[in-house]
């Protein structure tokens, strides 16, 4: 909108609408696992095409965010996430297209691969586009609300998949049941762009642009007149400052300390094992822990509502103990979760012979590694989850901001590629085979090595990240300094 009003803006309407780009993110990252089973039979899908197909967006997601950092910072932080939604909306259409075209799971990957553009635009886009127009009191609040949108989009994906899915037969859905389910995220993904144009530009971004009019405008807007004021005058020293100085980049001496820190903490994000309960939640419940067919809807619900409580314990929690401390907090909880499950695992006899008719463990051992899982998930949405996003939206200063922001957010997708290829290779190993059968861990083997890297990750936030609760993103620039 190129018109400055003077009308108050409301800074939750546009916390949510920036984060419904977070709910894509979770919707369309989640619609996968709803749709695989059905296209897989469609295509008659190897195992390996099946994977590469489900890890595509990954890859598309690793391709936006490097790419992400230069478009912000050419284009701004609201037109690269309009960008973002257009290849969302293009992404949703066209991954139904295949079943209506000669058979072709290329068209498939390429809208898939699309959809990861978008959504590694929006992964480093709304975040730090949110920080910008937070005050400082409430920016852990508010950055909070992206990784709730995630959540959320994950659960309403899970719903919609399988509502679409239990009102047609299994044929209908492998003829076109699973198109639909692609289809319904054309819903949030036009209802995200439409509002778009409803928010205000970043008025950090444009002060950085020489638009220093129009972004006292949207601070006064945004905040009233003395936050405004304050915020102003803090943004515009700093952006003097900048100016002053040497030209700078993410690799100056004094700065790339900070780039390494968070980088580091977002890839460690992804090694806590999240995304392989997220992707591979079923086959976990099904051959790991040996709950029937009949009883993995409902595990899976179970996991996502827990997901979704322990968020919102973080986003009232992190503005008021403090973002480290959640941290540390997570790390131990999802330490023990993981150590429950894996040990649980191991010194099982799996002398159980489960629904499927195959060995697993008992129901007693099944209910305690159940536990474990949800013991991990509640920690991880309390602190890892929500956290990182916090910090990495504030830490880095405004003149490499964007950049910064772009290699952290790349390397966690990279990461997530990494552990989402695999985790399945670990669960197939030989070592991770049955004692029975000759293993050495007795399917225990990739919870022993995620708690490994969660111990990782306790020592990394106690020894490097400071606590950054209560600071201007001007003040931030002091607090690595130390």
């Amino acid at each position: 909108m190129t018109t400055i009003s003077n009308k108050r803006i409301n800074i939750y309407f546009i916390t949510i609408v920036i984060t419904l780009g977070g709910l894509l993110f979770g919707y369309d990252t989640g619609v996968i696992n709803g749709t695989q089973f059905y296209f897989s039979k469609y295509f008659e899908l190897t195992g390996a095409l099946k994977g590469f197909i489900v890890s595509s967006a990954l890859l598309g997601a690793l391709v936006g965010a490097a790419g992400a950092g230069l478009l912000s910072k050419k284009v701004g932080r609201k037109k690269s996430l309009i960008i973002g939604a257009v290849l969302f909306i293009i992404s949703a259409w066209g991954s139904g297209l295949p079943s209506m075209l000669p058979q072709s799971t290329t068209l498939l990957v390429i809208f898939r691969i699309i959809g990861g553009i978008a959504i590694g635009i929006a992964s480093m886009n709304a975040p730090m586009y949110i920080a910008e127009i937070a005050p400082a009191k409430k920016r852990g609040n508010l950055v909070t609300f992206y990784q709730l949108a995630i959540v959320i989009g994950f659960f309403v994906v899970f719903l919609a998949t399988y509502f679409i899915g239990n009102e047609l037969t299994e044929a209908q859905n492998i003829s076109f049941g699973w198109r639909q389910m692609f289809w319904s995220e054309l819903i949030p993904a036009f209802l995200f762009l439409i509002l778009l144009f409803f928010v205000p530009k970043s008025p950090r971004w444009l002060m950085i642009n020489n638009k220093e009019i129009e972004a006292k405008n949207i601070l006064k807007r945004i905040h009233g007149e003395t936050i405004a004021v304050k915020e102003f005058s803090e943004i515009k020293e700093s952006i003097d400052k900048d100016i002053k100085s040497a030209k700078v980049s993410v690799f100056t001496k004094s700065l790339l300390p900070i780039v390494i820190i968070g980088t580091v903490l977002s890839v460690l994000q992804q090694f806590t094992g999240i995304n392989a309960v997220l992707y591979y939640g079923a086959d976990i419940f099904e051959q790991a822990l040996g709950f029937g067919q009949d009883d993995i809807l409902k595990q899976q619900i179970l996991l996502a509502t827990v997901n979704l409580l322990f968020t919102f314990i973080a986003m009232f929690t992190v503005d008021k103990i403090g973002r480290k401390p959640l941290l540390m907090i997570g790390g131990f909880g999802m330490l023990i979760g993981f150590l429950m499950m894996g040990f649980t695992l191991y010194f099982s006899s799996y002398s159980y012979i489960n629904s499927a008719g195959i060995p697993g463990i008992s129901p007693t051992e099944g209910v305690i590694s159940l536990i474990g899982i949800l013991i991990f998930i509640g920690s991880f949405a309390m602190s890892m989850g929500p956290v990182v996003w916090v910090i990495l939206s504030e830490i880095f200063p405004n003149k490499i901001r964007s950049a910064a922001m772009s290699i952290a957010v790349a390397g966690q997708w990279l990461a997530n590629y990494f552990v989402s290829q695999t985790f399945p290779i670990m669960v197939d190993s030989n070592a991770n085979k049955l004692q029975i059968d000759g293993g050495i861990w007795n399917h225990a083997l990739p919870y022993f090595v995620f708690s490994f890297f969660i111990i990782i990750i306790i020592v990394f936030v106690w020894k490097f990240i400071p606590e950054t609760k209560g600071k201007t993103l001007e003040e931030m620039e002091t607090v690595f300094q130390k």
